[in-house]
């Protein structure tokens, strides 16, 4: 049933929308759009972008290799995400992630890892699922090397670009 009868449904249902003599037409819309995705099981611009694909970002908080593991970080897509020639997400959108691992606890030292979480998409947050970046590399002592520690603090500053990669595909 999706379609242009889906207006006539609804009025002959007496369904959501307001049978008045007045309509409001972005209120019918909505309620169109509403119904359908119930009435198809989907958004009706649903997409999906597949496990495999780069997501590159620039950053837009600063990070440190001191923050707490599990701190938020904001980024933003640097270049369109596009599938099958159809562009799904333009440059600009707005990405959130976390710090996966970092040196906070200092019984543990972990070099700087963060991971996507989530992408804007028209206005709500849509979980993603990507692999760790590790954005450059601390200092080491040939000591340190020897024993997998890592020295120093590193410091991703706003406008860093990364490189991220969806282990599972997303679909919005």
């Amino acid at each position: 049933m999706c379609g242009g009868a889906l207006f006539t449904y609804l009025l002959t249902h007496n369904s959501t929308i307001n049978t008045s003599t007045q309509y409001d037409k972005r209120e019918i819309h909505r309620n169109c759009r509403h119904s359908l995705r119930l009435l198809c099981g989907s958004s009706l611009n649903a997409a999906t972008i597949p496990a495999g694909t780069t997501l590159g970002v620039q950053t837009v908080s600063s990070i440190s290799s001191k923050d707490a593991v599990g701190r938020t970080f904001e980024a933003r897509l640097d270049q369109d995400v596009t599938v099958k020639g159809n562009v799904l997400l333009k440059a600009g959108t707005k990405a959130f992630g976390k710090i996966k691992s970092s040196r906070a606890n200092p019984r543990k030292s972990e070099p700087l890892t963060l991971e996507l979480t989530s992408i804007s998409v028209n206005g709500r947050n849509v979980a993603v699922k990507t692999n760790s970046a590790e954005p450059g590399s601390s200092p080491r002592t040939p000591r340190q090397a020897r024993y997998g520690h890592t020295a120093g603090t590193l410091r991703v500053d706003p406008g860093t670009k990364m490189q991220f990669q969806l282990t599972e595909a997303v679909s919005f």
